[in-house]
């Protein structure tokens, strides 16, 4: 009986250590697809990593599938943090959710009036004067 629980056991681990490996190599994959979707929408992707929200069936082609939601977060500007969220049936990205850019009246105006202007933070500099 004991040889029995023991590969009872040894299958049990090995379906774990297999398991966990597909969803490692799955991880990885939306890690990709996240770091391609942010450069081609121009947001950077911070820490580099995705985390896995929810799991769910859903019916493709009359075949359920199970679709996995990472999220993540990313900067439109460097100085903010935005959450993101892709979903993945398989290897294929099926949604992605991406923040917005809003930009308000005076803020259009102050980036056209910046190229105009210099900041207020930088001092011009003129050539001195020499009396020889």
């Amino acid at each position: 009986m004991s040889d029995l629980s023991n590969l009872l056991l040894l299958l049990a681990l090995v379906a774990v250590v297999g398991l966990w490996l597909k969803l490692s190599a799955a991880r990885e994959r939306a890690v990709r697809e996240a770091r391609q979707q942010c450069q081609q929408h121009g947001l950077q992707l911070l820490d580099e990593t995705v985390g896995l929200r929810a799991v769910r069936l859903r019916r493709v082609n009359g075949l359920r599938r199970v679709e996995r939601c990472y999220g993540f977060e990313v900067s439109i500007d460097g100085h903010d943090r935005e959450p993101g969220r892709l979903w993945m049936i398989g290897d294929a990205l099926s949604s992605l959710s991406l923040p917005t850019i809003e930009r308000l009246p005076h803020e259009e105006a102050a980036t056209r009036n910046a190229a105009a202007t210099p900041p207020d933070n930088v001092v011009p500099l003129r050539p001195r004067n020499r009396l020889n």
